[in-house]
């Protein structure tokens, strides 16, 4: 009997044993798995920030090299804007590279918040700068939102605004529209240029041509929302999408 009680005692003790190390590699595996989530979250950002800004960037010096001789007043204005954009794009990239090094953000003047539904207009109103025509409008009633929608909300209104200059062709106009309804956030870009081209939009892109459009895809989906992107009746491109609207705590 106790040889049989000792033995019983060792299998159990055992059995906790395998079990706390089988639960120690799951929880391992987990986290790998969050940080190299995290991690994908935060090239998309940096896709974003550097696609926007050189865009904006390169805008702005085209103009400046065009007006240099004949309005250097307004060549001034536009290297003015071009050092306003690179300094807010080296902010925010400082912020998320050092994110990738440390796994935290840090504390430092360098370190920007994550943009939100506010700073949509400003963002419209530094588009506009750049020389593109927007009418950006806001119906319903604002209210708080998650933070996951609101960075989500922003990136795809700053994607669909850097795809319309990139694929818009001259003379292009824009329209942003943010609207709330009671249960979830409406937003609808369009554009009345040329549009890009088919294979940037299908599928993604079999030439990898629509990495924007399939992060914008992800961002959606990661709030539980639904995206649409294609040809605008017309003429031009829209992109359109729902984001649900839950409680902000």
């Amino acid at each position: 009997v106790l040889g049989d009680s000792m033995r019983t005692r060792r299998a159990y003790f055992e059995q906790l044993e395998e079990r706390a190390t089988r639960l120690e590699k799951e929880r391992e595996a987990q986290a790998k798995v969050a940080v190299a989530a995290e991690r994908a979250r935060i090239a998309r950002e940096l896709h974003d920030v550097v696609a926007h800004n050189v865009s904006v960037m390169v805008v702005q010096a085209d103009g400046a090299a065009y007006v240099l001789d004949s309005s250097p007043e307004l060549a001034k204005q536009a290297l003015d804007a071009i050092s306003t954009t690179g300094r807010q794009a080296l902010a925010e990239m400082r912020r998320l590279l050092g994110i990738l090094r440390t796994g935290e953000p840090q504390d430092s003047e360098d370190y920007v918040p994550q943009p939100d539904v506010q700073q949509i207009g400003d963002l419209v109103e530094q588009v506009r700068n750049a020389g593109l025509t927007v009418d950006f409008r806001i119906e319903g009633t604002p209210r708080p939102l998650p933070s996951g929608v609101e960075l989500t909300a922003y990136r795809i209104v700053q994607e669909a605004l850097t795809n319309t200059r990139k694929h818009g062709g001259p003379d292009v106009g824009a329209s942003v529209r943010l609207v709330y309804f009671d249960d979830g956030l409406g937003l609808l870009v369009e554009d009345d240029g040329r549009g890009a081209a088919h294979e940037l939009y299908q599928d993604g892109g079999a030439d990898g041509g629509g990495h924007g459009l399939i992060g914008m895809r992800e961002r959606v989906g990661m709030v539980g929302g639904t995206l649409d992107a294609g040809p605008r009746p017309g003429g031009g491109f829209r992109i359109s999408a729902l984001l649900p609207l839950k409680p902000a705590h």
